[in-house]
């Protein structure tokens, strides 16, 4: 048992991570007065560091607020990062100019949280998919065309899906169309944002196999950007629980839920919908709202909500630290429970 237990560490020591995010910071300047100047910053995104592999799925979790779709567009690039290095395949990305960096657009892609939006509503479905070929690759009419075909087979459309128009589509045809969009170069990186938040549950499902069966056949690595938990369980390999901007834990996602360490995500899976009504489940209610991220608390970013916080908590940060193998979280009292003596 031991021998393949170190077998299967020096494995994973031996893969290469696809993404490396190394202390990642994104703050906004905050401007006031005549002369327009910086007052202070929004501290959207605060010192988050993490690995994502190579076919692996990784779930960011959090409220509204937290970060979480600033982290993906930051990891892209559509927001200019503050400090911190990025890597991708081992190279920095983040200060690379703009020709160097269009060798990764075809690389890192994303799926955004409404396709309609993203969406030219005067403009056909496939004339917006032919587009992506025309930008970066130097084929034919016919060879486009016949790449978008099958790009719309490929995410369960037919050809005839072509020549229309968005609206013509339901809400799950439009995330298969982003889907497709966001494929259409072979990305070996592709960010969720909030892909099936909008579509009904059933529709849900079959969108999540669709991007599980496409990850399957391309070796994909998934950035799941999500608020439902139920989903990010069934759908993600390893989970990072963010709150306002910064890292709190990291994961497996079945350990996570399983044997959560920071008190921030007990209360998040203490939240989560039960089948029963008469399921014997303690709760926690987090006191007071997200504080502002242009102002964060000392010490402790989660201390002005956390039911045991105590004097450290406000002195100090706490550092984020491996408590278990790959579980990380950044608490003083990681593994204390904050369920003992809460509704049931």
């Amino acid at each position: 048992m031991v021998l393949a237990q170190t077998t299967k560490e020096q494995q994973q020591e031996a893969k290469t991570p696809l993404l490396k995010l190394h202390n990642v910071k994104k703050y906004f300047p905050i401007k006031g007065g005549l002369l327009k100047r910086v007052q202070g910053h929004v501290k959207a995104v605060e010192s988050v560091s993490f690995e994502l592999m190579e076919g692996e799925s990784l779930g960011v979790v959090g409220e509204s607020g937290c970060g979480k779709s600033t982290l993906g567009r930051t990891i892209l690039g559509l927001e200019e990062i503050t400090d911190g290095q990025v890597y991708y395949r081992d190279q920095e990305i983040q200060n690379l100019k703009r020709h160097e960096k269009k060798k990764f657009v075809k690389e890192m892609q994303m799926i955004f949280q409404d396709p309609y939006a993203s969406l030219n509503p005067r403009q056909r479905v496939g004339d917006a998919l032919v587009e992506v070929f025309s930008m970066h690759t130097n084929l034919s009419a016919k060879e486009k065309r016949d790449g978008v075909v099958d790009l719309l087979k490929e995410v369960g459309l037919k050809e005839e899906h072509f020549d229309r128009y968005p609206h013509e589509f339901s809400g799950g045809q439009r995330q298969r169309i982003g889907i497709a969009r966001a494929i259409a170069l072979n990305p070996s990186f592709i960010i969720c944002d909030e892909a099936v938040s909008a579509l009904d549950v059933s529709v849900q499902a079959q969108v999540l196999k669709l991007l599980k069966t496409i990850q399957e056949k391309y070796n994909l690595s998934y950035l799941f950007i999500s608020h439902d938990l139920g989903v990010v369980r069934y759908f993600c390999d390893r989970v990072l629980v963010m709150y306002l901007g910064n890292s709190v834990e990291l994961a497996k996602v079945e350990e996570l839920f399983e044997t959560p360490l920071h008190p921030y995500t007990q209360a998040l899976l203490s939240a989560i919908p039960r089948p029963s009504v008469h399921a014997n489940v303690k709760r926690v209610s987090l006191q007071g709202d997200l504080p502002n991220p242009a102002n964060p608390p000392s010490g402790c970013p989660f201390h002005t909500r956390c039911p045991i916080a105590q004097d450290v908590c406000v002195q100090s940060k706490p550092e984020w630290q491996e408590y278990q193998p790959e579980h990380f979280a950044a608490c003083h009292f990681a593994g204390k429970s904050i369920l003992e003596g809460a509704d049931v």
